[in-house]
Formats: structure tokens, C-alpha cells, sequence
């Protein structure tokens, strides 16, 4: 004999789960550059050196010379001459004065008047050492500078970034059930 019996049926549930990926998307856009150069400025200003070379005694001492000046020399030793002359007939006219005194005035006053000083002689160069003279002032030069610049007035764009999230979504795939069945049952 048979007994009957119950038979318990289950099935699990199942939970299924789909999911799509997350996605995130960035673009950068190129900064706006945007610069401006000022040029540097430079000035330079200068003023010439001047130089004065004077050759004139150089060449009067070779005797070549201006008529102007030589027209100086020749009244200045006009002028000396006559006073050595107006000195020389003066003392010559005082030692006459006096020829009571004795001695020979006359003969003296001739062979004073007749012999001159000697002759000197001496090594000399043409022309003369140091007889050119020069002058030089030296020129001069003034820079001025101004510093340019930049302006940079770039702009940065932000990045645009885009997302979307990952989604999970869960559905029953099964329902859990319990089934009772008997078995072995006769009547």
C-alpha cells in the first residue's frame, strides 16, 4: 500500500539585471589667443667730434707766413730798431758831450758802430718741436630706450564635458512559486 504523499514543488526566483555602460564625452575647445605686441623704441642722437690742427707757427717758423702777420713783425721791429737807434745816438751824443773828459770817443763810436755782436750758430729743427698744435674735443652719443610690451588678452574656454551615467535596471525573470502536488493517491 501506497501512502500519499505530498510533493512540494519550489522554483527560485531570478532577478535578471540589464546594464548599459556610463559615457562621458570631453571636447576642448583651443583657447583664444589674442596678443599684442608694442614695438621697443630706440633713439640714438650724437654730435661730432671736433678736431682743430693750427699748422701756423709750423710754417712761420720755415718763414712762410701771411703778409698780415709778417706786416706785424716788421712794424714791432721797426719800432725797436728805432728805439735802439734813439738810445744808441743819445749815449753816442752824452760820450761827445763829455770828450773833455778824455780819451777817444770818436774812434770808440766807430768801431762799436762797425762790429756787430758775433754770429751764433745752434742746432735747430724746421719746424720746431711742439709747434703744431691740436685740439680735440670728443663727440658725444645719447641713447634713449623705451621698453615695448605685451598684452595678452587670451581667453580659456572650459571644457565641455558630457555624461551619462551608467543604468542598471532589474526586472523579474522568474516569480518563485511553490506547486503542492499529491502523489500516490488512489481511492
Amino acid at each position: 500500500m501506497q501512502i500519499p504523499q505530498i510533493q512540494i514543488d519550489q522554483t527560485q526566483a531570478k532577478i535578471g539585471m540589464t546594464s548599459s555602460q556610463g559615457q562621458q564625452q570631453i571636447e576642448q575647445p583651443q583657447a583664444v589667443l589674442n596678443l599684442k605686441q608694442t614695438p621697443s623704441k630706440m633713439s640714438i642722437s650724437t654730435t661730432k667730434g671736433w678736431l682743430s690742427i693750427d699748422q701756423t707757427e709750423a710754417w712761420a717758423s720755415m718763414d712762410i707766413k701771411p703778409i698780415s702777420r709778417r706786416i706785424r713783425e716788421w712794424a714791432a721791429e721797426g719800432n725797436q730798431e728805432v728805439l735802439k737807434g734813439m738810445q744808441r745816438v743819445a749815449s753816442e751824443g752824452d760820450a761827445l758831450m763829455r770828450i773833455e773828459n778824455g780819451g777817444d770817443p770818436i774812434k770808440s763810436i766807430a768801431k762799436s758802430n762797425y762790429e756787430g755782436p758775433p754770429p751764433s750758430f745752434n742746432i735747430g729743427f724746421v719746424p720746431p718741436p711742439f709747434s703744431v698744435k691740436m685740439d680735440y674735443r670728443p663727440g658725444t652719443t645719447d641713447i634713449q630706450f623705451s621698453k615695448g610690451g605685451v598684452e595678452n588678452n587670451s581667453r580659456v574656454q572650459k571644457p565641455r564635458i558630457s555624461y551619462t551615467p551608467q543604468e542598471v535596471k532589474f526586472h523579474m525573470q522568474q516569480l518563485n512559486s511553490i506547486r503542492f502536488s499529491v502523489v500516490n493517491q488512489e481511492i
